[in-house]
């Protein structure tokens, strides 16, 4: 507090322990930051206290901070809708934000006499009716397409008051006679009739299709009763189409009624929040958003603001929610659910792949448009997930390779910001282990790596992954702590059965989020550094075996060996070569010795 003026010491001191909202200001009266509290004396007195616990944009924002105003009031909710409200108003540099970039649709029942149904971006308040927005506009068109082939509602624009009626001001158009509109403008339709056809509207709007289809399937059965078959059988269509609609959406039992899911996945600067809305077992509505974090906001803080602002815009007033965690605030005749288990359980799940697929889609578009903050965002990551002490902008993995001891090889590929550097990939042939040894293996080749980087004074990575669990990771460190390295890079091991990430010292292994880039990124890693290193086996192998087969003849060395395969590419490709043929590449009498042992006995 030393560091800061008396004027905001004596602020701080004074404040009440009450909830509220409280607004900081810098010395030319902008407002920086709008927050909330159960107890204002405590909250903002947590921003001047005198350690090292405040992240650093807190302390660039207490720096700041020239002015405190406050305003009381009775609950925790009352400051928290207090809160929404100042933030959209005065939209504050620390603040987060649900922003869109675009209007969305509603569809409106305009209030006039028989009311017209169309879609709109602008709402009036002039009494009509509106329903939405909607997120998604083929949903909406869809919605509307379903209206209009079960019901016969007027697209034309005109005033149909009843004295434009009488006077018989207007004349049906084509609309009634390809049967698409019953002709209220002649009086050839009661605006009793037209408003029962608005009322099952507005209940299909509102997702309660089952009240809609009971009242469809009583008319059906009453025209079948007096023998008007020809119409029961027009509504028994409308029935199934309206079947059709709902097999589309259904996805759960309809009995799940009136709920909102919020699905949450964090990352280190963002939240993507999905949310859904559910009616009778189908998903009327459904949108995400993005939201950048300010000043390293909880998980708890960034769902509420999510839950307050959607709920609002959406116009919903569902009497359960089902979340991923529970947030800070309740609100009153709402209650909320983490399922584990079940048909909640399993829309919460959809939710949530809504959530991370925007995640995913929204990174493409990053790394497309700023592959510079797409690689900074990646590299905190890891540095969250594999609790490292600085981003791994340089990443080098090893592995080993042989089979039954022979040819036993060690690959070591190198990703830098995330990406495959291949000029960088090595190998290496195992020199001092005997027999089939994978931990003295990765003992030997990491020794023989970093004893040069360190020769040769080349930087450090930093993070080192050996492909194997706790008997390679220990084998690894024994030459990081020979070579003097312990603590100045970092080590990891991955074990391959169930993707365990193992450290130096620790017997528990990490689990990592199976769908994070983290252990994407470690996976790939591990699966490069194999194909590399068995690609090197292989051609060791195979180098190995043709040699073996050719020095073996008597009287033949390495360099006759050479000649002959350089001119017939294989060990096959001698063997079908004519005596001639193999003394005019390695002599005649070389060339003779070698004929003589593939063909014994047989001369040209």
């Amino acid at each position: 507090m030393a560091k800061h003026s008396l004027h905001i010491e004596n602020i701080v001191r004074d404040l009440p322990d009450s909830p509220g909202v409280y607004q900081y200001y810098d010395k030319e009266g902008t407002i920086l930051y709008v927050g909330k509290a159960k107890n204002l004396k405590k909250r903002v007195s947590s921003y001047f206290r005198r350690d090292e616990s405040l992240v650093g944009k807190v302390r660039v924002l207490v720096q700041k901070i020239a002015d405190i105003r406050i305003l009381v009031v009775d609950t925790e909710l009352d400051a928290l809708l207090l809160e929404n409200n100042l933030i959209k108003k005065y939209q504050p540099r620390y603040n987060v934000m649900l922003k869109d970039d675009k209007t969305y649709p509603w569809i409106c029942i305009k209030k006039e006499a028989f009311p017209r149904i169309f879609p709109t971006r602008n709402r009036i308040s002039d009494g009509s009716d509106y329903f939405g927005p909607y997120a998604s506009g083929k949903m909406m068109h869809m919605l509307l397409d379903l209206i209009r082939q079960l019901y016969q509602i007027r697209t034309c624009s005109l005033n149909l008051s009843a004295a434009n009626i009488r006077t018989g001001k207007y004349k049906i158009c084509l609309e009634y006679h390809i049967n698409n509109c019953l002709g209220p403008c002649e009086g050839l339709q009661t605006e009793d009739d037209y408003g029962q056809s608005l009322q099952e509207i507005r209940n299909i709007l509102r997702g309660n299709i089952s009240s809609v289809r009971q009242h469809l399937t009583a008319m059906m059965k009453a025209y079948a009763d007096t023998y008007e078959f020809e119409k029961a059988h027009i509504v028994k269509e409308k029935i199934e189409l309206l079947d059709r609609y709902q097999s589309k959406s259904s996805i759960v039992s309809p009995s799940i009624h009136n709920i909102d899911i919020f699905s949450y996945v964090d990352e280190p600067t963002a939240a993507y929040i999905n949310f859904m809305k559910v009616i009778s077992g189908s998903i009327i509505q459904a949108h995400t958003v993005e939201i950048r974090k300010k000043l390293d906001e909880t998980p708890e803080e960034l769902l509420l603001l999510a839950i307050i602002e959607l709920r609002e815009r959406f116009d919903s007033d569902a009497p359960e929610i089902i979340v991923p965690f529970k947030p800070d605030v309740e609100f009153p005749g709402v209650s909320y659910t983490m399922p584990v288990r079940g048909e909640k359980k399993k829309l919460l799940e959809l939710s949530e792949r809504n959530a991370r697929y925007y995640q995913l889609e929204k990174h493409k578009q990053l790394e497309h448009v700023d592959p510079e903050r797409h690689t900074t965002r990646i590299m905190e990551q890891m540095q969250k997930d594999l609790r490292l002490k600085e981003h791994p902008l340089r990443i080098d993995c090893f592995d080993n390779s042989n089979i039954q001891g022979s040819y036993p090889v060690a690959a070591m590929v190198v990703f830098v910001n995330g990406r495959p550097d291949k000029k960088e990939y090595r190998h290496f042939n195992i020199k001092t282990v005997e027999g089939p040894n994978d931990f003295a293996s990765m003992e030997e080749v990491i020794y023989r790596r970093y004893k040069r980087v360190i020769d040769e004074n080349q930087p450090l990575p930093q993070l080192i992954v050996v492909d194997g669990g706790k008997g390679q990771l220990s084998s690894a460190m024994e030459s990081i702590d020979k070579l003097g390295l312990h603590g100045k890079v970092a080590v990891i091991g991955i074990a391959k059965k169930l993707e365990e990430i193992y450290y130096p010292g620790d017997s528990l292994p990490l689990y990592i989020d199976k769908k994070s880039e983290t252990l994407r990124i470690i996976q790939q890693l591990r699966d490069e550094a194999h194909r590399f290193g068995i690609t090197h086996h292989r051609k060791r192998r195979e180098k190995g075996t043709i040699k073996t087969e050719l020095t073996e003849i008597a009287g033949v060395g390495e360099s006759t060996s050479t000649l002959l395969l350089r001119k017939f590419r294989s060990v096959k490709g001698i063997k079908t070569a004519t005596l001639a043929e193999i003394q005019e590449a390695a002599g005649l009498a070389k060339g003779k010795i070698v004929f003589d042992y593939f063909h014994p006995g047989k001369t040209e």
